[in-house]
């Protein structure tokens, strides 16, 4: 079982900068391809950006040149630094880890707010 905790969500105004944390358990993180994924109301769940174990990316088209995603394997955590927000980016953002098992685990999602 792989726990998956986010953190570092809050209210930001519009044009600022947020960054979202996601640790995860167990002793192969290095492995695991892990996403972000967020979640506004009434509408479905979207993927934002994955990292996979050779550390490349891949970013909506809706957050590219203004979101990053990292990871510190050393740490078992990815993080999603988020600069420029907009106001069409408040969502729950929510970490995904998936296993070469093809076994995924969920955190229980950050609250992203951008308003002003």
């Amino acid at each position: 079982q792989v726990q998956v905790v986010e953190s570092g969500g809050g209210l930001v105004q519009p044009g600022g900068s947020l960054r979202l944390s996601c640790a995860a358990s167990g002793s192969f993180f290095s492995i695991y391809v892990m996403s972000w994924y967020r979640q506004a109301p009434g509408k479905q769940r979207e993927l934002v950006a994955s990292i996979y174990s050779g550390h490349s990316t891949n970013y909506a088209d809706s957050v590219k040149g203004r979101f990053t995603i990292s990871r510190d394997d050393t740490k078992n955590t990815v993080y999603l630094q988020m600069n420029s927000l907009k106001v069409e980016d408040t969502a729950v953002y929510y970490c995904r880890a998936y296993t070469p098992q093809a076994v995924e685990y969920w955190g229980q999602g950050t609250q992203v707010t951008v308003s002003s």
